[in-house]
């Protein structure tokens, strides 16, 4: 994947990861997460990138279906690296307001949310608890 210059700063790609939710991960400390939720971006497995010079600009979110039982996950990630490589290969660099956003659309699809489901450091929420994190 090509990295993305950053808008007025042409000489620094843009990052798919969050270093402060990497660490809070690692520490599995459920406030540093919410507050890195809230004041970064997190990296999201995508079925259909958004516009190649806008790498904020959404485009279309991978969920995960379980086929047993019909219930709908949301995969976030510290860092695009962590992605596994079975997910579509397609990343976004979501804000806290995309979340947020997400969260509250989606709220009574999701069932539960996945931080860096393949590690290094996994952790899960309920939908409505980091909905409780972000509006904090």
């Amino acid at each position: 994947m090509a990295q993305r210059k950053r808008p007025g700063k042409p000489n620094e790609p843009v990052e798919f990861r969050s270093q402060a939710l990497a660490e809070a991960l690692e520490r599995q400390d459920i406030a540093a997460v919410a507050l890195a939720l809230r004041h970064g971006n997190t990296v999201v497995p995508l079925v259909k990138p958004g516009p190649r010079d806008k790498p904020l600009d959404g485009g279309e979110v991978w969920t995960y279906r379980d086929p047993k039982t019909g219930e709908v996950a949301l995969l976030l990630f510290s860092d695009a690296a962590n992605k596994p490589a079975n997910l579509p290969p397609a990343v976004g660099l979501q804000s806290p307001a995309w979340l947020r956003s997400f969260l509250k659309r989606y709220e009574s699809t999701i069932t539960t949310v996945f931080l860096d489901i393949a590690g290094p450091h996994p952790m899960q929420a309920p939908p409505a608890e980091l909905l409780r994190a972000l509006e904090a």
